[in-house]
């Protein structure tokens, strides 16, 4: 079963698109997560394939070399350390970058791999002072085209879209005051083209709502967040495919208008798409995995009732729990809150996020899990005023 999300929302292909993979991580990815590390490795050649592992983001980058090189070993890989980082001590990265031996070696081999950590810290390696690629960034976009998978976790999902967070605010400071570019956000490699913005550990720190005023600010209409120990695998004909430990946020803001003042934005559609689910970005058309097949859900049938409601919607997967809820629920609306310490810059300032189940809003639910996929659930965030301080109720 197939759910149309509306079509022309991906890239338009062309002669040069690369005919390679990406690995989307949104970190801490765990070492027996075996269908991360297999897929990455399949898609790099399989047994024996070589993947160079950058550790470029991370403070001791190689500690993090080393441990991901073992790795992707473990999972029958060749893999190689790439000694290209601004922390990497006793080297010239901006010389390393521009070495023509590492950078055939990238070049030659099936995939490459990003540790976590510091996305600035690898833009600044890969990128010469004058924003020009350095030769190894150039070998890394060769084997993406011709056929390589790239892979990265955390910091190393980061840099997958044009546009990357840079020295972002908390979540909730960055719906008050905005994005700028230079500071809180800043330019990525983009492999995985100019239409899509990216983001991670998104459901464990409620990362969703920092997404929209970044691709308001950069006119992004689609989004794709993904959550912790879990992956996007996106192919050359642009189909994605979740793989892993939970899931991926889809936020499609096609139709979506925002409001001059305070942020305030009406008509983003948002998408949850589980382990297994598959989203064509070409057509738009979101397929639930086979154990999902046959639970699409009833409204006329729902599990849950009553008033649905969260205190804390920027808390650990209260977002896609709320979603879950208002999919299978005898409820149209459901209205969570978003508020900060009495301390924070405009305490009184929260913002209110409600969910509408539409027509076109659609749901699936696991017999062996319980699982939900849910797509096209209608959003609206607006700014509210909570009187400070707060007084004891009597």
């Amino acid at each position: 079963m197939a759910v149309l999300l509306g079509a022309g929302q991906g890239m338009a292909a062309e002669a040069d698109a690369p005919k390679g993979s990406l690995v989307i991580i949104g970190g801490a990815l765990r070492s027996e997560n075996v269908p991360v590390w297999s897929r990455i490795v399949s898609l790099a050649g399989g047994e024996g394939a070589r993947i160079a592992v950058f550790g470029s983001a991370s403070a001791n980058p190689q500690f993090a070399g080393d441990t991901n090189v073992e790795r992707l070993n473990k999972y029958g890989a060749r893999a190689f350390f790439v000694p290209v980082a601004v922390t990497l001590a006793g080297t010239d990265y901006l010389a390393a970058a521009d070495d023509p031996e590492l950078a055939e070696a990238v070049r030659s081999a099936g995939g490459a791999y990003f540790a976590g950590g510091d996305q600035s810290r690898i833009t600044r390696a890969l990128r010469r002072p004058d924003g020009s690629n350095t030769r190894v960034l150039d070998a890394l976009w060769d084997m993406y085209r011709r056929g390589g998978v790239i892979a990265g976790t955390s910091a190393g999902a980061a840099i997958m879209s044009s546009t990357m967070f840079y020295n972002a605010r908390t979540v909730l400071a960055t719906l008050k005051q905005g994005v700028e570019e230079g500071n809180e956000i800043a330019p990525g490699l983009g492999f995985i083209g100019e239409d899509i913005f990216v983001d991670q550990h998104l459901l464990v720190r409620g990362r969703f709502a920092r997404m929209f005023p970044a691709m308001l600010k950069k006119g992004y209409k689609l989004g794709l967040g993904i959550d912790e120990n879990t992956a996007m695998v996106v192919t050359a004909d642009r189909q994605v495919e979740i793989v892993g430990y939970r899931g991926a946020l889809m936020l499609d803001m096609k139709d979506a208008t925002a409001r001059e003042g305070m942020f305030n934005v009406s008509n983003v559609k948002l998408s949850y798409l589980d382990n297994g689910d598959r989203l064509n970005l070409a057509t738009g058309v979101i397929t639930p995995p086979r154990e999902k097949a046959d639970g699409k859900l009833d409204p006329a049938k729902p599990y849950y009732r009553g008033p649905l409601f969260s205190a804390d919607i920027l808390g650990n997967s209260t977002v896609i729990d709320l979603m879950a809820r208002l999919i299978d629920s005898d409820q149209r609306e459901a209205v969570g809150i978003a508020l900060g310490s009495p301390l924070d810059k405009e305490p009184e300032v929260g913002f209110e996020f409600r969910f509408t189940r539409e027509a076109d809003s659609v749901g699936y639910q696991s017999p062996i899990s319980d699982a939900y996929s849910v797509y096209r659930v209608r959003l609206d965030i607006r700014p509210i005023v909570v009187r400070q301080p707060l007084y004891q109720y009597r």
